[in-house]
């Protein structure tokens, strides 16, 4: 992952773990979204955070989104390279295929390290 971005990443990494250990399901997600954001053309760190989704899931025995994480993981390590869906949140509840508008603050971090 390009070290501009790591920081950001992590970040969001954190801050959905200090979700999950409070109880809070929906923000963890929300900050594994962001960081899926970040991560979707970095292979392994793409799969990291589809396996984070999995582990969150499995916790909240959601059986969709175990499902989905699982295709998702794997499809990450085989194409991240190749081709992703710019600002997919990555969730089971969205299509694995489908582009999503961007957060603006991603957009913009994530622009500057395009621009270089």
């Amino acid at each position: 992952m390009h070290s501009e971005l790591k920081p950001l990443y992590r970040a969001e990494l954190a801050a959905a773990l200090k979700a999950e250990r409070l109880g809070n399901v929906q923000d963890a997600f929300a900050h594994l979204e962001r960081a899926h954001i970040l991560s979707q053309r970095f292979a392994l760190d793409h799969a990291a955070t589809h396996l984070r989704m999995l582990r969150l899931g499995w916790r909240t025995r959601d059986l969709r989104e175990i499902l989905g994480q699982l295709t998702r993981t794997i499809a990450a390590l085989l194409f991240s390279r190749l081709w992703v869906p710019v600002g997919n949140t990555g969730r089971a509840n969205v299509s694995a295929f489908k582009p999503m508008p961007l957060p603006e603050d991603l957009a913009q971090a994530m622009k500057k390290v395009s621009d270089r």
